[in-house]
């Protein structure tokens, strides 16, 4: 465990809130985007859901590779590494000007945005003591609340006034900017580096076992049920708002605010309950608290219209942010500390796999009538729901690493945390 005074922690902390702010603003505005580009871009609300699914695949994909590398580098290097990569993208999803295009900058995205999310996390788990992690997570994951205040209505209406390209020449900016800062803020970590590196050709093997043990596969179980149950739900928002209820895309910025406002000050309060109460148990409260929200939204009345989402959506943004809090603090509970990088890179693939895949059901289920409206929303808001009961039931088998008994690592971890 790293020793940093408390200015240095929050000083990190709070980089680390501003790394995760670009690369949610970077994922979030795809969605309330979604009718100009489809306009601009001819595209079909599957076709849509492709692009936001490639994100979130490529994300999962390069985690898992990531899985075999992290550990084997001070997380300063890599990070920096990474984010470099992460501002290219947003430059080539801004000079995107077809379909192809797109999708293919999209893709590059999530090469490193699947990376940098488990590179956060790992520095977390390294930096913070487990008991003050749910309130540290809480912190970082601010970052969500004020993508939706700032962020999201900030690229939406750049997009209505001028180019649906716009949020992402902004995201260049702020990006360089945040590059710049980690230069300076984040501090060398290497500690886990003291530990012989691992041969490359253990590193598959070792990421097989990694899966292979019981306890990992509950808990990114958990994860993936609960990310596949929320993008059925998220990415159509705006859609059928435009589509269905005649909701103007500027308008839409304005309950990105007000959702985000909510849920910056309801995400430090949630992860200090998930420390004060438990993770599992504020897990569950939250999962019992977001279902009506969820189906509600899947379900508004056809005379719905901007007045109330202003009102609902903030309920909705606290009550589905709020399952995530608890849940990523249970998640740095789960490794032990020599897996950990390796587990968290894992844990961040499976979260975008579940993303990707949520949001390409979604496409699925979501389709347009003859009149230009979206039909569907419903049941995707059923199955939603149905999952999100399931990950409830199923964080009663997710067993912290400090509860479990160490013949079930790996011996190469085992030798590991004897050294």
């Amino acid at each position: 465990m790293y020793s940093l005074s408390q200015p240095q922690e929050r000083r990190l902390l709070w980089l680390l809130m501003l790394t995760q702010f670009t690369l949610i603003m970077d994922f979030m505005v795809m969605m309330p985007l979604g009718p100009q580009i489809m306009q601009a871009l001819h595209v079909t609300p599957a076709q849509f859901a492709a692009a936001v699914s490639a994100y979130s695949i490529c994300a999962g994909l390069s985690g898992l590779l990531a899985a075999t590398y992290v550990d084997r580098f001070d997380r300063r290097k890599l990070l920096l590494a990474m984010y470099a990569l992460f501002a290219l993208s947003n430059l080539a999803c801004a000079l995107a000007n077809s379909y192809a295009l797109l999708l293919a900058s999209r893709a590059f995205a999530g090469i490193s945005g699947g990376v940098l999310g488990s590179i956060v996390m790992a520095i977390i788990a390294d930096v913070v003591p487990a008991q003050r992690r749910g309130a540290a997570t809480g912190t970082v994951m601010t970052a969500f609340a004020i993508a939706s205040v700032l962020g999201v209505p900030v690229g939406v209406l750049l997009g209505a006034h001028f180019h649906w390209s716009a949020p992402f020449w902004l995201l260049v900016v702020l990006s360089a900017g945040v590059w710049m800062a980690a230069a300076r803020i984040v501090p060398a970590l290497n500690q886990h580096l003291s530990n012989t590196p691992m041969p490359l050709s253990q590193a598959l093997p070792n990421l097989f076992k990694l899966f292979a043990n019981t306890r990992h596969l509950n808990a990114l179980a958990l994860t993936f049920m609960l990310v596949v149950s929320q993008m059925l739900v998220i990415p159509f928002i705006s859609p059928v708002l435009v589509a269905n209820h005649g909701i103007a895309p500027a308008q839409i910025s304005w309950m990105y605010m007000a959702g985000g406002v909510a849920a910056f000050f309801s995400s430090r309060w949630i992860g200090g309950l998930a420390d004060r109460y438990g993770k599992q148990r504020v897990f569950r409260i939250m999962v019992a608290v977001s279902l009506l929200p969820a189906l509600l939204m899947t379900h508004l009345p056809t005379v719905a219209g901007f007045v109330f989402m202003l009102l609902f959506f903030p309920v909705f943004m606290v009550a589905m942010s709020g399952r995530m809090v608890p849940l990523q603090a249970l998640q740095t509970t789960v490794p032990q500390p020599a897996q950990r990088g390796a587990y968290l890179s894992a844990h961040s693939a499976v979260l975008s796999l579940g993303t990707g895949l949520g949001a390409w059901l979604g496409g699925l289920l979501v389709s347009a009538d003859a009149g230009g409206h979206l039909v569907g929303y419903g049941t995707a808001g059923w199955v939603a729901v149905t999952l999100a009961l399931g990950a409830a039931w199923w964080v009663g088998r997710v067993v912290p690493a400090d509860a479990s008994p160490i013949a079930e690592l790996p011996k190469s971890a085992v030798q590991g945390e004897a050294g």
